[in-house]
């Protein structure tokens, strides 16, 4: 009996230790993100208003404007694109025209212009 009691001890350190784990994973990561939007609210943008660049699709999601658009990066500077025509998926490259900088000037808009 004093086994079974031994055994249940250590195995809820284990599931203890664990939590605490991944609890502080979580934090660190909230953490790096927050260090992350930090930096890019002090520097300029990689890119210009008008100007077109290339990006590779990393996500969709809903913008605020309402519709669906891809998500990318150009030198790790965000750009919602909108009109991606379906059939595109995460991992395809495209061509986007900056057409206007968030409040903070920390992301952008753009337009589909093609795929590349």
């Amino acid at each position: 009996m004093q086994s079974v009691w031994l055994a249940a001890g250590g195995g809820a350190l284990v599931v203890l230790l664990l939590v605490v784990v991944l609890w502080r994973r979580r934090g660190s990561d909230a953490g790096a993100s927050r260090r992350a939007h930090e930096r890019a609210q002090g520097r300029e943008p990689p890119v210009e208003i008008g100007e077109s660049y290339e990006m590779g699709i990393t996500e969709f999601t809903d913008h605020h404007s309402g519709e669906q658009v891809a998500v990318g990066k150009v030198e790790g500077f965000v750009v919602f694109t909108e009109g991606v025509p379906g059939g595109l998926a995460e991992g395809d490259a495209i061509r986007a025209t900056i057409t206007s900088f968030n409040r903070g000037g920390t992301s952008a808009d753009a337009t589909f212009d093609e795929t590349v």
